[in-house]
């Protein structure tokens, strides 16, 4: 029986007729709801004529999680009155509840996108509507560019709806083609906001770390909550670890009854936290509860202030989730929970000053996440690029890159970037390609199931008790009773009925290719590998190896398999080097510790460490490590500068792991010299011998490019290097080593570069002299340190008789004029004007303490001299 009295207080009832209008006139529309106004309810049921008396339709709703998709069918078969799978059913990753008549399927986007892979027509569906869309994630983003191509190219009357709990709709409109925009107004009571930041200072988030600190206070807010306020407390937590910690911290609240929802929560408490309950109730919840669900009795929000975002980093070749600020938008989402169906309040637990510093709105996924996935979804579509999809924001061009690099490294799409028959088989398991290879080509060698059972660890990172060890993990979850257990034994068996019906068959990874390169050396293949290792009597002597193998050496294999630039070889207690380049380092108590090889799984980089720890990895031997990341290999000869010297050698190496390496005793002169070069880019043109004229004459340049210009040649260290064919040779192309470049003559080969073509390189001592005579007679030596004005520091009374400054290139030098004991006594660019005025404070002070040398009261035509009086009187 319909539950007309709750249909008819869902608040988005009353934007119905225009979002019907809109969807009959254009074909597209953008619905903008807040949160518990029933757009993800009321709406599909309206579109789809189960209630509104409408034509008999089948809809699709598209949801970023799966909580979500699973809560919203519940929902909408509570109000018809039904059961989930009659006339509402929903599908998620490894779970499916719909009947034979249901015109409403909830999805992820996730599923979503599977399906238009196989069925570009999406046959049958009359209207999709994508929820949650300003949550840009790249999922939902990648579903609106297919169906807005399906529109265009191939069922003009397939309706799309993008549906948005926020008014920033501007943009999605503007995809759709200037889609109108339809908003229904919530009921929102007033909501009081609490600042209550942390009373000491709290280290900012970093990578999936949160400080203790910040979580205690957490904790104490929720206390302070409820004995402040009336009704349930939802509050927001970045992860399923911190809920944990939270709620460990909480203890007995009074009868207050704490719950926990987050993606794996089990089914049975994601039910009870929305069914709502007679008690209080405190509901920690990760950002899932901004909108995608509705959490009845909600009368007090807690927010941590803290979200989860993909990160990628590409030159440590890690990918992971991070803490991060929440956004602006993100605070009001969760404060509004909060005045859902009463007024209510929301203790943020940070100071107000920051709150206008956050970003408005969170970043979109594209632009931050790993698009290998995205990628392979973009070229099996027909656009490898994606340059043709249409996009709110483009993917950046150096992640596609890196995207299209390892799909290619793994055969998913040729060097054209086009798809392969392997690459659509990858994309059709769900799973990110790396995985999809580990599992394709994995289950060949260590049998279907047990590559489904390691692929399933990696796909949902066990629980910290499981360990950090990959093939020790598999034991837990084999034998475990929990949560994560189950969810595992689910996925394990959607893996193995997603694989071809060869995938046991020996070699072929059911693909017909070899899923595994031949060893980077001529060796006897380990027992990991002995299955793919001979092509006669290859299905028939796979099993029994299969059989043999251990569960440790399996879990080496798929590791390395789905991470072949993590697969790592130690460097001793503890330390590893990644063939990417990025060290890595296990606990002192972890059986990975003194293994020679691993494949690490997962790893981060705690706060303030060089290295990257590593979460999850597996132990495994050199020739597994040659096989799976045999597209690394790499053996040739390098020459370069190292350490300070020219090294020259024969080198195998993995990426930035060395295996072997030779000296190499008749390097290529060219090289040589290019290394030579390095080396005086890297520690400068000091290499060369630098004998004091020299060190002169490279200023006196200086000085003469700084004022004049050409011809005059730019010695700074940049031009040097870049024209070292100019004054380096012949000397540099004989050199070997970093002595010979200590033996060349720096000065005889900075006089090639003088500007003798145009005779210039005879003026240097006129233009930039080394000594100029002062009127004492003494030559004095200029000090050119100063490009823009040489020194001159010499006696004071070795001035006397000169009125005017002297000048070299034009520039009045700047005139140290010291005492009789050489210690200064005035700087001046000014000589007439010091002789008017300066020198009589100078002479006043000098005079007392040099009574035996000269003072004259008119020095500007006083006799200079290096002399006391006595000297001058004989």
């Amino acid at each position: 029986m319909i539950r007309t009295d709750a249909l008819d207080q869902l608040p988005v009832r009353s934007a119905v007729p225009a979002l019907r209008s809109a969807l009959d006139e254009r074909g597209v529309a953008v619905l903008c709801a807040p949160p518990g106004t029933g757009k993800t309810t009321l709406v599909p049921l309206v579109l789809a004529g189960l209630v509104g008396g409408g034509p008999a339709r089948r809809v699709v709703v598209a949801e970023p999680r799966r909580i979500a998709a699973r809560a919203a069918a519940r929902r909408m078969a509570w109000l018809l009155g039904e059961q989930v799978g009659e006339s509402v059913g929903f599908t998620v990753r490894g779970e499916r509840k719909v009947g034979r008549h249901a015109r409403v399927e909830v999805v992820t986007t996730g599923v979503l996108l599977q399906r238009l892979q196989r069925d570009q027509e999406l046959t049958g569906i009359d209207v999709v509507v994508l929820d949650e869309c300003h949550e840009r994630h790249l999922d939902a983003d990648t579903v609106a560019a297919f169906l807005l191509d399906v529109r265009a190219a191939l069922r003009p009357e397939l309706q799309l709806v993008a549906a948005s709990a926020t008014t920033d709709a501007e943009g999605w409109a503007r995809l759709l083609g200037d889609a109108p925009v339809v908003e229904a107004q919530g009921v929102a009571h007033p909501v009081d906001v609490v600042w209550a930041p942390p009373a000491r200072p709290v280290r900012p988030p970093h990578g999936m770390r949160v400080d203790p600190v910040l979580l205690s206070h957490v904790a104490s807010v929720v206390r302070r909550a409820l004995a402040e306020r009336d009704g349930d407390v939802l509050c927001f937590l970045p992860g399923v670890g911190e809920i944990s910690r939270v709620a460990g911290q909480l203890g007995d609240l009074g009868g207050a009854e704490v719950l926990q929802v987050h993606g794996r929560a089990p089914a049975a408490v994601q039910d009870a936290v929305l069914a709502g309950g007679d008690g209080r109730r405190v509901v920690l919840a990760t950002s899932v509860a901004e909108s995608s669900l509705t959490v009845p009795g909600v009368r007090v929000v807690v927010d941590s202030g803290l979200a989860r975002e993909p990160r990628t980093d590409h030159a440590r070749g890690l990918s992971a989730l991070t803490t991060v600020r929440a956004s602006q938008a993100a605070g009001r989402q969760r404060a509004g929970r909060a005045g859902r169906e009463a007024p209510g309040a929301v203790y943020r637990c940070w100071d107000q000053a920051e709150d206008g510093r956050l970003a408005r709105f969170p970043a979109p996924e594209i632009k931050l996440a790993d698009l290998t996935a995205f990628a392979l979804q973009a070229a099996c579509w027909g656009d490898p690029d994606a340059s043709g999809l249409a996009l709110l924001d483009a993917p950046p061009a150096g992640a596609m890159a890196a995207a299209r690099s390892s799909l290619a490294a793994i055969g998913a799409v040729s060097a054209e970037g086009r798809v392969s028959e392997r690459g659509v088989r990858m994309a059709r398991l769900g799973l990110h390609p790396r995985l999809a290879r580990a599992l394709l080509d994995g289950a060949s060698v260590v049998g279907a199931r047990r590559a489904a059972e390691l692929v399933a660890l990696l796909s949902e990172e066990p629980p910290r008790e499981y360990g950090d060890d990959l093939a020790a993990a598999l034991r837990a979850a084999r034998r475990g009773s929990d949560a994560y257990g189950a969810r595992w034994r689910v996925e394990v068996r959607r893996l193995v009925s997603g694989l071809p019906g060869d995938a046991d068959g020996a070699g072929t990874g059911g693909s017909g290719e070899s899923p595994l390169p031949a060893p980077s050396r001529k060796a006897a293949p380990p027992s990991a590998l002995r299955a793919v290792s001979s092509n006669a009597g290859r299905a028939e002597k796979a099993a029994p190896e299969r059989e043999a193998l251990g569960d440790d050496a399996a879990a080496g294999l798929v590791a390395a398999l789905a991470f072949p630039e993590r697969v790592a070889r130690s460097r001793g207690a503890g330390a590893f080097l990644m063939a990417s380049g990025t060290g890595a380092e296990v606990g002192a108590g972890s059986p990975l510790h003194a293994a020679a090889w691993i494949a690490v799984a997962v790893a981060d980089r705690p706060v303030g460490a060089v290295h990257a720890r590593v979460r999850l990895g597996a132990v495994l031997d050199e020739e597994t490590a040659r096989r799976a990341a045999a597209s690394l290999y790499a053996e040739g000869e390098e020459v370069g500068w190292a350490d300070g010297e020219v090294v020259a050698r024969r080198v195998e190496r993995l990426g930035a792991v060395e295996l072997a390496v030779r000296p190499l005793k008749n390097p290529d002169p060219g090289r040589v010299r290019e290394a030579l070069v390095d080396g005086l880019l890297k520690e400068g043109v000091d290499l060369l011998k630098w004998s004091g004229g020299a060190r002169e004459l490279r200023l006196r340049l200086a000085f003469l490019h700084r004022q004049l210009g050409a011809p005059w040649p730019d010695v700074s260290e940049n031009a040097l290097h870049a024209r070292v064919d100019d004054w380096l040779e012949p000397e540099l192309s004989r050199a070997t080593r970093r002595a010979d470049l200590r033996r060349i003559d720096a000065g005889q080969a900075l006089n090639r570069l003088l500007p003798w073509a145009t005779g210039d390189a005879a003026r240097l001592d006129a233009l930039a002299p080394e000594r100029i005579e002062v009127p004492s007679g003494s030559r004095i030596r200029v000090d050119y340190a100063d490009p823009e004005q040489p020194v001159l520091a010499v006696k004071l009374q070795e001035m006397f008789g000169l009125a005017e400054t002297p000048r070299i290139a034009g520039v009045p030098v700047l005139v140290h004029l010291l005492s009789p004991a050489g210690r200064p006594a005035a700087v001046t660019a000014d000589l007439a004007s010091f002789w008017q005025g300066g020198y009589r404070a100078v002479r006043a002070e000098l005079r007392g303490r040099y009574p035996k040398h000269p003072w004259p009261e008119d020095p500007a035509s006083a006799e200079p001299t290096r002399f006391t009086n006595a000297r001058l009187r004989r």
